[in-house]
């Protein structure tokens, strides 16, 4: 048996753990799942950059213990065991992302330590430091992804709809465009879970039901993060509850309507960013992955924004759209492991290809 490269991936939404296990020639995602946090710590997360040094550091060995706790429960509901693994490559959560401080930096927790220790399996973490040490914005890592799986075929914009929303233009001959784009469903949920009560508003059901204010999204993408060139990149609470607070009428009682002006905003960022930054020779086939493309009303307002656009997701071409980042993850492990680049330096702005990722034995 071949053996398999895992991939871990928790989110800006910290909801979770995604796994996946990968086979990388020819690649297939071979075994996924998805391992939902307690409430308790998902709270944790998201406030995360709030912590002081000794917490921050309490944190990411309790990441990390956790880890190697799902990874155990991974192999054991896929009847796997360690002998089966050549390496697990770990995004670990993000807390800080400052491409553009004084000191640019980034952080990720989850210390890498207890995986290697308990499988006996190289640990490949902390992929974003290097890309930044080289001048670049540490993120987006997932053109690179794209490129590898779509690049020798007609021109796609592969669109990722997380916490925040980012996307890829990637085909035969085209040197590959990639960034961070706008709000994903960070406003969205924060909205759902302060009126429907809920994590997210499901189908975008909710959203459906009401009217968006199209003139104040308008006003919104004049703002100066959409007019930026790329290489770009964004912190999670750059679109947070600040944003929200400032910016929309949180004492509004029609909640149907400020959950269609959310879902709009996503929507028309990508839009505006496709418009601004995509040769319009490029503009044919959106695949979308991540937790949005299962907000119907999303992709609805996505279709209406760009009716020129073909709107698909990244399960018509055999990668479930919740699995994604997670195995991209698993190969960008597999080739730090044997000492080959992973990552696309034109999308991040770092000055050269480089080899992402420390390997801890």
């Amino acid at each position: 048996m071949t053996k398999l490269a895992l991939g871990l991936m928790s989110g800006t939404s910290a909801d979770g753990l995604t796994i996946s296990a990968v086979r990388v020639y020819p690649f297939q995602i071979v075994h996924f799942k998805n391992y939902p946090y307690p409430k308790s710590l998902q709270q944790k997360l998201l406030n995360a950059w709030e912590l002081n040094v000794q917490q921050a550091s309490e944190l990411n060995y309790e990441l990390g213990a956790l880890y190697a706790k799902t990874v155990k429960r991974f192999l054991h509901d896929f009847h796997l065991s360690a002998k089966n693994i050549c390496v697990i490559g770990s995004h670990g959560q993000t807390i800080l992302h400052a491409p553009h401080a004084k000191t640019p930096h980034t952080l990720q927790l989850a210390e890498p330590s207890f995986m290697a220790t308990q499988f006996g399996v190289p640990v490949v973490s902390d992929f974003r430091a290097k890309d930044i040490a080289l001048g670049g914005e540490g993120a987006p890592l997932m053109p690179f992804f794209d490129e590898y799986i779509w690049g020798k075929g007609t021109a796609k914009i592969l669109l990722n709809i997380g916490g925040v929303a980012n996307f890829s233009v990637v085909g035969k001959k085209i040197k590959p465009i990639g960034f961070d784009i706008g709000p994903g469903n960070s406003l969205i949920d924060l909205c759902a879970q302060r009126y429907l009560r809920q994590p997210f508003d499901k189908n975008g059901t909710h959203a459906a039901k009401g009217k968006p204010d199209k003139v104040l999204i308008s006003k919104l993408l004049k703002q100066p993060f959409f007019k930026q060139k790329p290489p770009k990149s964004l912190d999670k609470n750059t679109f947070g509850f600040s944003y929200l607070e400032q910016y929309f009428n949180l004492q509004t009682q029609n909640y149907n309507d400020l959950l269609a002006t959310l879902t709009y905003f996503t929507a028309a960022a990508v839009a505006d960013q496709i418009s601004r930054f995509v040769p319009r020779s490029l503009q044919k086939e959106i695949v979308v992955s991540g937790g949005g493309c299962y907000n119907k009303t999303l992709l609805q307002f996505l279709q209406q924004l760009l009716p020129h656009l073909k709107i698909t997701t990244s399960l018509k071409y055999g990668i479930d759209p919740q699995a994604k980042e997670s195995a991209a993850f698993a190969l960008f492990a597999w080739l730090a492991l044997h000492k080959k680049p992973n990552h696309c330096p034109q999308a991040t702005g770092a000055n050269k290809a480089a080899i992402l990722g420390k390997i801890t034995l």
